[in-house]
């Protein structure tokens, strides 16, 4: 292949691109797999059509109307057309049906498929020219399979499936914030949560307007309302969701010191950002903690309350005060955590804690014995790995026990497995993104939500296979789309490239030789994530390295034509020299019409972009795309940004990427525009 050089460019001006017309410029299309993974499953060949399908619902338990909802949504999101709801009672052929085994009629289509529902939560799953048939061993498995059928589901119709299922850990929550962007994005995180089989929330809420903050001067400003605390409490049990709100407590106990209020409280006088409270002062509790707790469980109908204890002396100095000092941290710490869970107990509510206030080397002897056993305690560690002895001795110590993981890949996997090994009661999938940070979930730090959809396949069974692209299905169940394909045209960008992915000759890509290339990237016509792209060679700008310090600083290439959107598959060659979270602009895409108006794309690093090198996806803004090693074994990756045009009717005439000149520098390797002519 023969590259124009930058000179060459420069003089010829805009670049002539060839395109070619295409029936799926992108296209949506089912997730291949089930996740979770059920424990137990066959798909035989077939499909049950979707002309005259209807939902049958065989009972009175509220999930399983839950279930007709959750089909009757995907029918409308996913296919743009209605499912019906069948009159009769009876189990007719050619429809879905959805109830338990205390249906003796459904009970005896299990037995005699084969199949087994068994367990609490679990389910049989059976789908064939006959119809579809979900039946739970209970209502809440019912539910669950119902969410496994979901996933069945293509534009033709039902997938055959034969299934038997079961949680292999019984409790499996995941983590939400509440904060004034809560709605927006929890509205779109339960439906999620639910559809991957968890069974409870837990729901961040130091910052909620309290009205005991509202009156003493400490409520936050950017904290949810109490009415959008009880609105996701509600919405969280209608998917099958038990909320369990988080009040972190004694340190991470800035909440309640918020605008300088409550001062005479702090554990540590000294502090300048204060932490922890006085737990031997009595006005702690009656003044502030046990009010929050008591519109706590009220608000949320708790019927358990996480009371934090994790990171208690990580900050200031726990004990500061004299009288502290006199008894110690053991003390200490033991008399608060009772006193919550008294004071809970007379609400009806039980406690849940972190482990490390009380399981830690220095406490562990003393402070463990000295607590209620009736106390869930959730011990937290995010390494990857299967080895996790404090598990059992949690357990062995009395205590109901969960594990918690966070977003690195292999935490909640190994952890899962050692749980379910251990038999403790189940898994905690933590969120750390900032007690303001909601919106984060799907742009910032959007691979803490990738996480949900790994944890979930390990939580429900914690043999089964890695989540394929597990990206790609958090993006389509977060922001679900029809299953639809749009025409378009896919560009040839050959006239364009001034770098050859492969680098035999260390002249191509970033001149560090064929190990470490792009060459399993393959050239020509192909589908990457949900496009369609001609990829011949790099389309490479200048950055601060030096080999890419003489390319040209800007790109020009030639289009028109007209576009409802357009498609980028692009990357850096390096990182940004800044934090993905700072989102440094790196470049822009100047798009010019033929009306001779402008458009202009900012590139923000961990936005719109990242390095080949850089597989941590901070932002669902782009989309999944090509992913790959090299040949010495490095995973990379190249995402995709798509563009919509706000002046679809107008042609563009040109489109020029350009590039600041920093550390990571712009290349463009496909393109594909969406709709138009």
């Amino acid at each position: 292949m023969v590259f124009l050089s930058a000179a060459l460019l420069g003089l010829a001006g805009a670049a002539p691109v060839t395109f070619q017309a295409t029936p799926q410029a992108r296209a949506q299309t089912p997730f291949p797999v089930v996740v979770p993974q059920p424990r137990q499953a066959a798909y035989p060949a077939g499909t049950l059509p979707l002309a005259g399908l209807s939902v049958r619902v065989l009972g009175n338990a509220p999930e399983l109307s839950w279930a007709a909802r959750d089909l009757k949504t995907d029918w409308k999101t996913r296919l743009n057309r209605e499912l019906g709801t069948a009159s009769s009672g009876k189990i007719v052929v050619g429809t879905i049906v959805v109830g338990t085994v205390a249906n003796a009629e459904l009970a005896a289509k299990v037995k005699a498929a084969g199949l087994t529902a068994a367990g609490a939560e679990g389910y049989a799953l059976l789908v064939d020219a006959s119809g579809a048939y979900v039946v739970g061993a209970d209502a809440k498995g019912a539910y669950y399979g119902t969410q496994t059928l979901r996933q069945l589901l293509t534009p033709q119709g039902l997938k055959f499936a034969r299934i038997s299922d079961a949680p292999a850990l019984k409790q499996r929550v995941a983590m939400l914030y509440l904060d004034q962007y809560s709605k927006g994005v929890n509205d779109k995180l339960i439906p999620l949560l639910a559809e991957l089989k968890y069974n409870s929330v837990l729901v961040m809420s130091n910052y909620v307007q309290w009205d005991v903050a509202r009156a003493g001067g400490w409520a936050h400003p950017g904290g949810a309302t109490k009415a959008e605390a009880r609105r996701v409490a509600e919405l969280s049990r209608s998917y099958g969701l038990e909320p369990i709100p988080l009040i972190e407590t004694p340190g991470h106990a800035a909440w309640m010191f918020y605008g300088g209020k409550n001062r005479d409280l702090v554990q540590d006088p000294d502090s300048k950002e204060p932490y922890a409270y006085d737990t031997l002062n009595p006005e702690t509790y009656t003044r502030v903690v046990f009010p929050v707790l008591k519109e706590a469980v009220e608000t949320f109908g708790a019927k358990t309350v996480h009371i934090g204890h994790d990171e208690v002396r990580s900050r200031d100095r726990f004990p500061a005060r004299e009288n502290g000092k006199a008894l110690g941290y053991p003390k200490l710490i033991t008399g608060d955590t009772v006193k919550l869970h008294d004071y809970l107990k007379t609400l009806g509510a039980g406690t849940m804690m972190w482990h490390d206030s009380a399981f830690a080397d220095a406490v562990v002897g003393t402070v463990p014995a000295a607590l209620p056993k009736d106390i869930q305690v959730a011990y937290w560690n995010y390494d990857p790995g299967t080895d996790f002895p404090m598990l059992a001795q949690i357990k062995a110590a009395g205590f109901r026990t969960l594990g918690a993981s966070w977003n690195e890949v292999g935490s909640a996997e190994g952890q899962a497995q050692a749980a379910a090994k251990a038999g403790i009661d189940g898994m905690i999938q933590t969120r750390w993104n900032g007690y303001f940070g909601n919106p984060s979930v799907w742009d910032g730090q959007a691979d803490q939500g990738v996480a949900y959809v790994r944890a979930a396949n390990a939580f429900w069974n914690p043999g089964a296979r890695a989540v394929p692209n597990a990206e790609g299905l958090y993006r389509d169940l977060y922001q679900p789309t029809a299953f639809a394909s749009a025409p378009g045209f896919t560009a040839d960008l050959k006239a364009a490239a001034n770098r050859s992915l492969a680098d035999t000759d260390s002249k191509g890509w970033l001149q560090k030789g064929p190990d470490v290339d792009l060459s399993h990237l393959k050239t020509g016509l192909q589908k990457i994530g949900a496009y369609t792209f001609n990829v011949s060679g790099a389309v490479m700008t200048k950055g601060a390295r030096g080999a890419v310090s003489d390319l040209p600083a800007s790109i020009t290439l030639e289009v028109n034509r007209r576009a409802d959107a357009v498609a980028f598959l692009h990357t850096t060659g390096w990182a940004s020299a800044l934090p993905a979270l700072n989102r440094e602009n790196i470049g822009r895409y100047e798009i010019t019409y033929a009306d001779g108006s402008k458009v202009t794309q900012p590139i923000e690093y961990g936005r719109h972009i990242r390095a080949w090198t850089d597989t941590v996806n901070p932002s669902m803004v782009m989309a999944p795309g090509w992913v790959g090693q090299t040949k010495d074994g490095l995973d990379v990756n190249v995402p995709i940004f798509e563009w919509v045009n706000p002046k679809p009717g107008v042609t563009i005439r040109s489109i020029t990427l350009i590039s600041e000149g920093k550390a990571a520098n712009p290349t463009l390797i496909g393109l594909t525009l969406i709709g138009g002519q």
